[in-house]
């Protein structure tokens, strides 16, 4: 059996020098899996989609539909005008199925995340997008956990900073946009009534 490469995260984060806010994913899909050379790059990965339909009330405002690809122009300007930093918590890993499943990504290394904030002095938020992103950075900080959808103040590199966690699909998919598998969801009943399902929604 060969023993695993460690992999070493291929894009450097991308820091506008205003930015407030800083968005983390946990590690970059296989390469052949990218539709771009940007963050969240996976076509059926939903990130940027969520992004079009909050910001544009469009869910393909960034999607190069006939291409299938994303704008990665117009998100780079888009995060800039709204101030918006982008990088990902684990700078390298190993991947021990060799996919793109955080459920089997072994950190090797963190991300510097010092040495990010020295870079955007104006940043006092931050949003991880998985629970592997938001354990992975809970590791560098020792930050309490935040509930999903919460968010929890804390003090890092002499910063006082605030963690929001989401939660997504595995790969950023998201109920409704792009492509996630067929789930179902116990449906909201009155006491006594039977319990029914809702086909093709998230649990």
């Amino acid at each position: 059996m060969n023993p695993l490469q460690p992999e070493i995260h291929p894009l450097a984060p991308f820091l506008p020098p205003n930015a407030r806010l800083l968005l983390l994913g946990s590690f970059p899909p296989p390469r052949k899996r990218w539709s771009m050379d940007f963050f969240y790059p996976n076509y059926t990965n939903d990130m940027w989609r969520i992004f079009g339909l909050i910001f544009f009330d469009d869910k393909d405002h960034f999607v190069d539909i006939e291409k299938k690809k994303f704008r990665k122009d117009n998100i780079e300007q888009f995060l800039r005008e709204k101030a918006i930093a982008v990088s990902d918590t684990v700078a390298v890993a190993n991947r021990l199925n060799g996919n793109a499943s955080d459920l089997t990504l072994e950190v090797v290394e963190p991300l510097n995340l010092a040495g990010i904030l020295d870079q955007i002095p104006r940043c006092h938020t931050l949003v991880t997008t998985g629970q592997k992103a938001t354990d992975t950075l809970l590791s560098i900080t020792g930050s309490p956990a935040p509930a999903i959808g919460g968010f929890v103040d804390f003090l890092y590199h002499n910063r006082r900073l605030r963690l929001h966690a989401v939660a997504f699909h595995e790969q950023g998919q998201h109920p409704g946009l792009g492509e996630p598998p067929p789930r179902q969801r116990v449906a909201a009943r009155e006491p006594g009534q039977k319990r029914q399902k809702t086909p093709d929604v998230e649990q």
